[in-house]
C-alpha cells in the first residue's frame, strides 16, 4: 500500500516538472522571438511600432500559461477538480439511493 502512495506522489511530481518545463521552455522561446521581432520592427519599421500587439497577444498567453503551471486559478487547480468529481460522484449515489 505504501509503495503505491509513493508511487502515485511520484508520478504527481514528475508531471508537475513536466508542466514547469513546459512553461520554462514557452517563456524562453517568448522572449528570444519577441528580441528577434522588435529588433526586426526597429530596424526596418521604426515609424510603426507593431511588435507591441504580438508581444501583448503572445504575453497573455504566457500569463495564462504561468498562471495553470503555478496554481493561480483558485477554480481549476486539481484539488478543485478532484473535489469536484467527489461531489458529483456523492451526489448520485444519494440521488440513487433515495430511488431505491
Amino acid at each position: 500500500m505504501e509503495t503505491n502512495n509513493d508511487f502515485e506522489r511520484y508520478q504527481k511530481a514528475k508531471k508537475q516538472v513536466q508542466e514547469l518545463k513546459g512553461f520554462y521552455s514557452h517563456l524562453l522561446s517568448y522572449l528570444l522571438v519577441m528580441i528577434v521581432i522588435i529588433y526586426i520592427n526597429l530596424k526596418y519599421t521604426p515609424e510603426v511600432l507593431w511588435f507591441i500587439w504580438t508581444l501583448l497577444g503572445w504575453g497573455i498567453g504566457v500569463f495564462f500559461h504561468a498562471m495553470r503551471v503555478f496554481n493561480f486559478f483558485p477554480f481549476f487547480n486539481k484539488d478543485w477538480e478532484n473535489n469536484k468529481i467527489k461531489q458529483f460522484m456523492e451526489e448520485e449515489k444519494a440521488n440513487k439511493n433515495k430511488l431505491q
